[in-house]
């Protein structure tokens, strides 16, 4: 019987600045080879488990600990600094915070030094993992230049290259297309089979995986685990069809616009135009444009042709954290002063924000971070609101409540556009869809038009939406 890669023994942790533990009571043993998913409602310590595991906690953030930790057989806390990460890799949910270096071969070329791996042998294992994650022609690509799907893909190549036991992944698909995180799943069973390795993900977005994983354990709201089985697939929910808000007029109008970033064309001749009280979806492919799209109607990014008329925009980028500004969570949500103090109360509460009112933005989860910065630009009540992502990280219980945010602000008015992979979400939201691919945006579809249209969704690497019912448990 092989040793157990990790031994949690009634194992519970509190973060400094927090009354409450986050993980209450933990105990399991996982083995090599497995291929385990943590789920749970967003913010119940699902990435922080993940963190206890690679011994990033409690060890960066003077948590306070009970119970123990084993990794392979010795306690986490008797492991030299960086020594564990020889045998456990991590991916984080932001791939942003692991890149060191400009280019991705010079990221890979890093990683190997920090494991002392001889020059010579340098070469070939990047080739290697390369051609494994078939970024063979990425290899000189500038990584800050790359969509939020492509650094995902950057990131877990640069944890692969390190050739570990245990591969922990911390929301890979979350900014994945779906057609690309079905081939990254793809992919992953592969080598996983090929290797042996050991796969442990936090997801919310289980219905893209199929029957990867053997084995769950689901976290509840308080930190404990509620239950630890076999993984069974599931289909995914869908919310019901939203009521259209009445047109009224031209709210925002984008026409013949064109970006481009070090001599190579982004954006080309983008026209959009936007109406009060309707829902956008603009969905394609990573790296298609669509983020640096929203950048650019907000103005974030410089025009090199065209024209943008509107009203003012409040935007929610895919790294929540850039907008934080205040030092508590009910801070950021009245920040704007536009909105009264018993709409404040009722977006907290909504938005499932009132147990960390007086947490610090940047400690809380990474979905929490999502609804916080849509709750703040919800509360400044602008009448144009640019979401990018708005699911990722996002609990059925989120995504319900986020549906209703958005019918809400629709049927006052607001112009919305959402950017997102989630298809059962855009399904049921959206008013109209764009399609984006290689910096050309098409349309507009009528929801039902685009979803009958396999030759369609082929093309612009999206799937068919999954019927469901919205008001079935989450995580029963």
């Amino acid at each position: 019987m092989l040793e157990p890669i990790f031994q949690v023994d009634d194992f519970s942790f509190r973060f400094p600045d927090l009354l409450e533990p986050t993980l209450r009571h933990i105990t399991l043993t996982i083995n090599p080879t497995e291929r385990l998913v943590i789920t749970g409602p967003s913010g119940c310590g699902k990435s922080t488990l993940l963190y206890v595991l690679n011994r990033l906690y409690p060890h960066n953030c003077d948590g306070e600990v009970s119970g123990a930790v084993r990794i392979f057989g010795r306690l986490a806390q008797d492991y030299d600094p960086g020594e564990v990460n020889r045998k456990i890799a991590t991916v984080f949910q932001d791939p942003d915070s692991q890149f060191c270096m400009p280019t991705v071969e010079e990221e890979l070329a890093f990683t190997l030094e920090n494991l002392q791996v001889p020059r010579q042998e340098m070469p070939q294992r990047i080739d290697r993992i390369l051609h494994l994650t078939g970024l063979e022609d990425l290899r000189h690509g500038v990584i800050q230049s790359f969509s939020g799907g492509m650094k995902q893909r950057i990131a877990t190549a640069c944890a692969l290259i390190m050739e570990p036991e245990c591969l922990l992944l911390d929301e890979p698909l979350a900014h994945l297309d779906p057609l690309t995180a079905k081939e990254f799943i793809s992919w992953l069973n592969h080598l996983q089979q090929e290797s042996g390795i050991a796969v442990i993900a936090v997801e919310h977005k289980l219905e893209l995986w199929g029957s990867f994983f053997e084995r769950e354990i689901a976290l509840s709201e308080n930190g404990t685990i509620r239950k630890d089985q076999l993984f069974t697939e599931r289909d995914a929910p869908i919310l019901p069809d939203r009521t259209s808000a009445i047109r009224e007029k031209v709210l925002f109008e984008a026409s013949g616009v064109c970006v481009s970033y070090a001599s190579k064309s982004i954006l080309r001749n983008i026209d959009l135009q936007l109406q009060s009280g309707e829902v956008t979806v603009i969905a394609g492919p990573n790296g298609s444009g669509k983020s640096t799209l929203l950048k650019a109607l907000c103005g974030i990014l410089k025009i090199d042709a065209g024209t943008i008329t509107g009203m003012r925009v409040g935007f929610v980028p895919q790294s929540p954290e850039q907008l934080f500004l205040s030092k508590s969570v009910e801070g950021e949500l009245a920040f704007s002063g536009n909105s009264s103090a018993e709409k404040l109360r009722h977006l907290m509460t909504a938005l499932d924000l009132r147990t960390i009112a007086h947490a610090h933005p940047f400690s809380v989860s990474h979905g929490q971070k999502r609804r916080v910065a849509i709750g703040a630009m919800l509360a400044d009540e602008r009448q144009m609101l640019l979401l990018d992502e708005p699911t990722a990280g996002q609990d059925l219980k989120a995504l319900t409540e986020l549906y209703r945010q958005i019918e809400s602000r629709a049927q006052d008015g607001c112009a919305l556009v959402v950017v997102t992979h989630d298809m059962n979400f855009a399904s049921s939201i959206a008013d109209k869809v764009h399609l984006m691919k290689d910096g050309i945006l098409s349309g507009p579809y009528q929801p039902e038009e685009l979803f009958s249209n396999s030759a369609l969704l082929a093309e612009y690497r999206l799937h068919m939406p999954k019927k469901g019912d919205l008001y079935a448990p989450a995580f029963a």
